[in-house]
């Protein structure tokens, strides 16, 4: 690890000012940026700390959730309002690392989770992710976990998050703080597919930080579902998740927002799905036609094609669990 300067802000504006120089990032729980910095993948020379400010916070009202940015993870999965309102929620909360990692992990941070792509997280391979221009040898090599959907020639890396999945069926929206002021911005724009800039991964500008997860209450937010596929029961990122949210109107679904993770290189949300469900009987050819929809675009490799049939399979069980 290199050497690095703790910085401790007294509120959020000098949090921004510290935050704002070349060299330097925002630490909170520290569950992956000290893994990443042990590593030498990330090798900051100033840490600013957000856990000396009052941010901890998770308030219901008329309006729906809203979640300060270092809000724990088992604080959030536990909260009976988000059990009984956003059950998706707290379902892939739980889904997610081991208990000793929820109770020091932040929402803020989640959401900033890096890829456990192997040839990133070894400095003794190229990766167009730590180095733009030096490669990528995941096309060609271990792809087993990497993502079919939203993949480029620079990069397969597939988004790590559980909770960022759920969120995004939620319609969330992230709150972020900067240099410039406050602005919001929806979780499926958060996020970027890698383009030819695969280290460019979300839309924080430099010294932004994430201030708030505000997750509107709805009828589908309520009859909402995270299923997660994993090699193992417990403390395994996904091969491939799906979260389901859905309206009925007695046998007929009336709204649907439906995501996958563990196959895009950022949550990836579903519209072909959604829009063979919408207004139709959740019957089972209906949720069967539907579920055959997803991963429309998909580009696989040899190590990672099987993903695409299992990805299928993983949403129509979500659909049949949540529409029972």
């Amino acid at each position: 690890m290199q050497p690095f300067t703790l910085i401790q802000p007294k509120d959020v504006s000098a949090a921004v000012i510290a935050a704002g120089r070349p060299g330097a990032k925002y630490i909170a729980g520290g569950t992956d940026l000290l893994q990443l910095a042990k590593d030498d993948v990330e090798t900051p020379d100033r840490m600013i700390d957000l856990e000396v400010l009052d941010a901890h916070g998770i308030r219901v009202d008329g309006n729906g959730l809203h979640l300060e940015p270092l809000a724990r993870m088992s604080d959030v999965a536990a909260h009976p309002d988000v059990v009984k309102n956003w059950p998706v929620l707290s379902q892939a909360l739980l889904a997610s690392a081991s208990p000793q990692i929820r109770n020091m992990a932040t929402m803020g941070g989640n959401l900033l989770q890096r890829t456990r792509c192997g040839y990133f997280r070894d400095t003794g391979f190229a990766c167009n992710k730590r180095e733009p221009g030096s490669g990528c040898p995941a096309i060609t090599g271990e792809s087993r976990t990497l993502a079919i959907l939203g993949v480029s020639d620079h990069c397969i890396a597939s988004n790590p998050g559980d909770m960022a999945v759920a969120l995004t069926v939620l319609d969330a929206q992230i709150e972020l703080t900067g240099g410039n002021g406050k602005r919001t911005v929806p979780i499926g724009d958060f996020h970027k597919i890698p383009g030819d800039t695969p280290h460019i991964e979300t839309v924080l500008q430099p010294g932004e930080m994430i201030t708030g997860i505000d997750v509107p209450a709805s009828a589908a937010a309520r009859r909402s579902h995270y299923l997660k596929v994993r090699d193992r029961a417990s403390f395994e990122f996904a091969v491939v998740s799906a979260a389901v949210a859905l309206e009925m109107d007695g046998g007929a679904i009336r709204f649907a927002r439906i995501a996958a993770g563990g196959v895009g290189t950022k949550p990836w949300r579903l519209p072909e799905v959604e829009a063979a469900l919408t207004g139709k009987q959740a019957d089972a050819t209906t949720l069967k036609t539907a579920a055959d929809q997803a991963g429309v675009g998909a580009k696989t490799t040899r190590m990672n094609a099987f993903k695409l049939m299992l990805l299928k399979r993983t949403v129509l069980r979500a659909l049949q669990t949540v529409s029972a």
